[in-house]
């Protein structure tokens, strides 16, 4: 029995130590590769997306553009080169874990499932769940989908909330699987589907990209509240200490208001459209008090 207790300690011990080491020392990293690899998104516009000249832009990737530039000075570097990963809404997490990664910057929600595996630093956006239709298709909330085909996009929490009130209201909609968002608007604009459930950003940001946006809409009683924020390493503590200082820095000397006001207020690539969508209550509240702390 001893012999046991032993060896069940030292096996604990052993796990123990794993973890520690399993833990990525970012900054070890970064400093030796003087490169920072930096996953972002194709078309989660405005936050992340590809330029008309095929590079990545966006309100988050400027955000953390800004956030390289204080990791340069941190870390004392010459220079840091930035390693662009494209991801998906389904591999985004893998990316992560796996050390791929060492920052994501698209349209990520701070869930607490999601916390489980990966860090967040403080929220640059708050958005809620709808659903973008056909102007012409007379569907004006969620019970108006009963027995419609409804898309949402493979590795976002869209799916959770959809099929929740699909339960409660009995609509027995046929949900379908896109493979990221170009996917599941492509469905919706081709009229394969009645309904693309997403969270408001990305609706809008894809309607304003369409061959005609007059003809699609967005509608529907807000189903949840969202808070996106960059994606870190989980567990390297002086990593995410360095980037949550940088981001308050930028909320208190005005920098994510400006930013803001760049990607959602004023005309952007493609076509020079404005999304004239102006800051909610929310992210007011989080600049005033910044916190990463989301229910």
């Amino acid at each position: 029995m001893k012999l046991r207790c032993i060896l069940q300690a030292g096996v604990f011990a052993s796990a123990a130590v794993l973890a520690q080491v399993s833990v990525a020392d970012t900054f070890d990293r970064i400093k030796k590769s003087q490169t920072i690899n930096i996953a972002y998104r194709e078309a989660a516009l405005p936050f992340s997306y590809l330029s008309e000249s095929k590079a990545p832009i966006g309100y988050t990737i400027d955000i953390c553009t800004k956030m390289v530039d204080a990791l340069k000075k941190e870390l004392k570097l010459p220079q840091l080169k930035i390693n662009f990963i494209p991801v998906t809404a389904d591999n985004r997490i893998q990316a992560m874990t796996s050390g791929k990664t060492d920052m994501e910057c698209g349209s990520t929600s701070n869930t607490a499932e999601r916390r489980k595996e990966v860090d967040f630093t403080i929220p640059h956006f708050f958005s809620t769940l709808r659903m973008m239709v056909s102007t012409s298709s007379g569907i004006k909330n969620w019970p108006d989908l009963k027995d419609k085909k409804v898309v949402f996009t493979k590795g976002t929490s869209a799916d959770k909330f959809v099929l929740e009130r699909d339960k409660v209201r009995a609509l027995h909609m046929k949900m379908v699987e896109g493979k990221d968002h170009s996917d599941s608007f492509n469905l919706l604009e081709t009229n394969q589907v009645d309904a693309f459930a997403q969270d408001e950003a990305i609706l809008f940001g894809l309607k304003a990209k369409a061959k005609d946006p007059a003809k699609l809409t967005i509608v529907g009683d807000p189903l949840a509240s969202e808070a996106y924020a960059i994606m870190l390493p989980k567990g390297d503590a002086a990593f995410k200490k360095a980037i949550d200082a940088e981001m308050g820095r930028m909320m208190a000397d005005g920098e994510i208001t400006r930013l803001y006001e760049k990607w959602f207020t004023k005309p952007i690539q493609p076509k020079n459209m404005n999304l004239a969508w102006p800051m909610g209550s929310l992210l007011k509240e989080t600049i005033r008090f910044p916190s990463d702390k989301v229910n």
